[in-house]
């Protein structure tokens, strides 16, 4: 079964190391990055998704926010043009070793970053980026082909 997940999202997988809102969500996020690990492909959904799910009845809940749809519209976009690839709501994609070296190459650099802006966890991300992703816990099995 796919993990679904929102498109930002596949920006905040590439820097997990374990932390997050409350102990709820992290313990799902960690979850969700270990059947990714495990190489359950991915279906992409616009709004909450299944590393939303322990927020949503939260009063802070801020998973419907205009703020964090615009941030999927960005990532959806940055994405999509690197990869060369559709990431419309509704594909399902699987992602192996060199997508996820590919994406945090560019991650580093700044070229997907669009859907990072007003994040709270955006200078943390930075930091782990600078520090060459070490700890993160995503680490796809090898792409398809090679």
């Amino acid at each position: 079964m796919p993990v679904s997940l929102r498109p930002h999202h596949l920006l905040c997988m590439l820097t997990y190391l374990g932390k997050g809102y409350t102990p709820a969500f992290v313990s799902n996020y960690s979850k969700m990055i270990r059947r990714l690990n495990s190489g359950e492909p991915i279906l992409l959904i616009e709004g909450p998704d299944d590393i939303c799910q322990p927020m949503l009845d939260e009063k802070t809940c801020h998973c419907h926010n205009d703020s964090v749809r615009s941030r999927d519209l960005l990532a959806r976009s940055e994405i999509g043009r690197v990869l060369g690839n559709d990431i419309s709501a509704g594909a399902e994609i699987r992602w192996g070793s060199r997508e996820l070296e590919l994406l945090r190459r560019v991650f580093s650099n700044g070229a997907i970053r669009g859907g990072c802006e007003g994040c709270e966890w955006n200078h943390l991300c930075s930091q782990i980026a600078q520090d060459g992703f070490k700890d993160c816990r995503l680490q796809l099995p090898p792409s398809a082909g090679g």
